[in-house]
């Protein structure tokens, strides 16, 4: 028994060791993970093997802890300089992996904003979309002003009035046929982000491809990455 209980011991530290991924991704704890059973090593190996080699160019270290950011900003998980930031508090492995891929989409902004996002036609989509979501919203007696639909960045009263007036649960339903989830709405780039998750999490896109063609059109291209000069 106390020799089991030693090689559990083992393991767990093992888990929480810093390392290497296959590509040289450099992987911190800077604090324990809350669940032990998540592996940690093969999350990442997973999103290393969907995602194709030209769009983790951007990222360099990935840091498992907790950080004021999360609590500032009511998130688990951002992206900034290279680093890749996530909570150590994680429901299971699907739910890290889901987080780490939504954070590699912001990086891949940075060198593909101008494909992305030049010619418009996401953006576009985009404000058609919150449009449609202001007027189902003001039908339903949640009154807000329309300037707040039309805006691309994001904006924390905005974020609040959606997920704490309008709330989480009522929020996914109204959006349900318009935006591939809940989150999808609240700025630009998020729209593109879980567009971008929804892509590599979910070999069927033909759910994506209805709700989001035109973003849809950009993610094919993002992922050939051959035709990158072609996306706009």
């Amino acid at each position: 028994m106390l020799q089991h209980l030693k090689q559990k011991q083992k393991q767990l530290q093992e888990m929480r060791s810093d390392f290497y991924t296959a590509r040289g991704t450099h992987v911190y704890f800077k604090d324990s993970l809350d669940n032990d059973e998540i592996d940690v090593e093969r999350a990442i190996a997973k999103i290393e093997g969907m995602l194709p080699e030209h769009l983790l160019s951007e990222l360099e270290m990935i840091i498992v802890g907790w950080f004021d950011e999360f609590e500032d900003r009511n998130i688990n998980a951002f992206y900034k300089d290279g680093a890749l930031h996530i909570s150590n508090i994680q429901d299971d492995e699907a739910d890290m992996i889901d987080d780490i891929i939504h954070e590699i989409a912001h990086s891949v902004e940075s060198p593909y904003g101008y494909e992305l996002y030049g010619d418009q036609n996401v953006k576009d989509e985009f404000l058609r979309k919150r449009k449609m979501l202001h007027d189902k919203l003001w039908a339903l007696d949640y009154k807000a002003p329309l300037k707040w639909f039309m805006e691309t960045e994001y904006d924390k009263e905005f974020d609040e009035f959606l997920f704490e007036t309008v709330g989480k649960d009522k929020l996914r339903m109204i959006c349900m046929g318009l935006f591939i989830n809940a989150y999808a709405p609240v700025s630009l780039r998020e729209y593109f982000a879980t567009g971008f998750t929804d892509f590599y999490l979910h070999s069927n896109h033909n759910f994506l491809k209805q709700v989001s063609p035109a973003l849809y059109e950009k993610l094919l291209l993002l992922q050939d990455g051959k035709n990158l000069d072609t996306i706009v």
